[in-house]
């Protein structure tokens, strides 16, 4: 199955760290951030779980729930799971999904054969509330994931939601945005952005961002 970004994701029933779990019911109205890991007890894995626990307040602000995938059994992620709270200091308080049948994985295309027919990559997805991918990453199995860029879409992907406004390169929360081509009314302009705007093309207005 080959997702894009604005699919409905998968929903599927599957064994966790924390009991079984239906997802689109375990999402409920949260922005949902699932990844996947190769195996339990690997270095690299190891270190992302920690973080991912460490990120739970700014998770929480932003109404985001975590969820991570092992092809491996409940009874490893419990085991495994101790290592992680031991070696990086933290308590892993979301699920990772036991996904030994690799039907989970399966559905999200988390396996590459060129990589690895026997584990998943690291592919990370965000989806909003309405179910819908909104975000896809893969990183290669050697290479750990840039959790502050995680928080950084998530923080884009929610002021474009409720704004119209689009992000520029290496954007963060609190800089200038962009006024999208689709507006070019001027009443309209003055209306939706009361802080004025530059043009420093006829398509590239900045204008500061509307909830600062």
């Amino acid at each position: 199955m080959t997702l894009r970004l604005g699919d409905i994701a998968p929903d599927f029933e599957q064994d966790s760290s924390l009991g079984k779990i239906r997802f689109h019911d375990w999402a409920g109205d949260f922005w949902v951030v699932l990844f996947s890991h190769p195996a339990d007890f690997t270095p690299v894995c190891t270190t992302e779980l920690g973080l991912t626990a460490k990120l739970k307040p700014e998770f929480d602000k932003r109404h985001v729930k975590a969820i991570a995938l092992s092809v491996d059994t409940a009874d490893k992620h419990a085991l495994w799971i101790k290592d992680i709270e031991q070696t990086q200091n933290t308590i892993v308080g979301f699920p990772i999904i036991a996904d030994s049948d690799k039907s989970v994985a399966s559905l999200y295309d988390m396996i590459h054969p060129n990589q690895s027919e026997t584990v998943t990559v690291r592919s990370l997805f965000i989806i909003d509330p309405k179910k819908k991918v909104r975000l896809m990453i893969t990183y290669p199995l050697s290479t750990g994931r840039n959790f502050d860029e995680v928080l950084r879409v998530l923080d884009a992907l929610q002021l474009t939601d409720e704004y119209t406004v689009a992000t520029p390169g290496n954007w963060i929360d609190g800089d200038d945005v962009i006024i999208p081509l689709s507006i070019q009314d001027e009443a309209v302009i003055k209306q939706k952005y009361p802080k004025g705007y530059t043009a420093q093309k006829p398509y590239l207005r900045i204008t500061p961002q509307p909830n600062k």
